[in-house]
């Protein structure tokens, strides 16, 4: 298994991914989402590939202050083996190469596995309210 940096060839892998995952939402087109992602200089997305084929992602970015994570995704298969604790630590190397110094991330409340999941790597609840407008007309 190699986590490597997202390449072209990757994206039709990567979506049908993300959808087995569960990952995408109606008003985020994971399209629009690779290509915003691929354009900036401050964000990158980890592939995970075991014999050529796409088995896990991070997103993962930061605005010079705090790194953000999105679209972890290990492939159904390879979950809870260690997959998304490897992506996670190539999203942390990533961010601390480039002396981002906290790295956050979005996890809806109801998703309790996926919290427990993220309190095994260290990663703590914040007490924060999250304000939000959508700028392209989206609900």
């Amino acid at each position: 298994m190699l986590i490597r940096p997202f390449i072209e060839s990757d994206r039709a892998a990567l979506i049908a991914l993300w959808q087995a995952c569960g990952l995408t939402r109606p008003w985020n087109d994971p399209d629009t989402d690779i290509s915003f992602c691929v354009k900036s200089a401050s964000a990158t997305i980890l592939v995970a590939e075991q014999d050529g084929a796409v088995i896990g992602s991070a997103m993962v970015g930061h605005d010079g202050h705090r790194g953000w994570v999105y679209y972890l995704a290990a492939a159904p298969a390879q979950q809870k083996a260690g997959l998304g604790r490897k992506l996670m630590q190539a999203a942390e190397d990533w961010c601390r190469q480039r002396g981002v110094p906290k790295l956050m991330l979005m996890v809806r409340p109801e998703n309790a596995a996926v919290r427990a999941f993220y309190e095994k790597l260290g990663y703590g609840e914040e007490e924060r309210v999250i304000f939000s407008r959508r700028l392209d007309g989206a609900d």
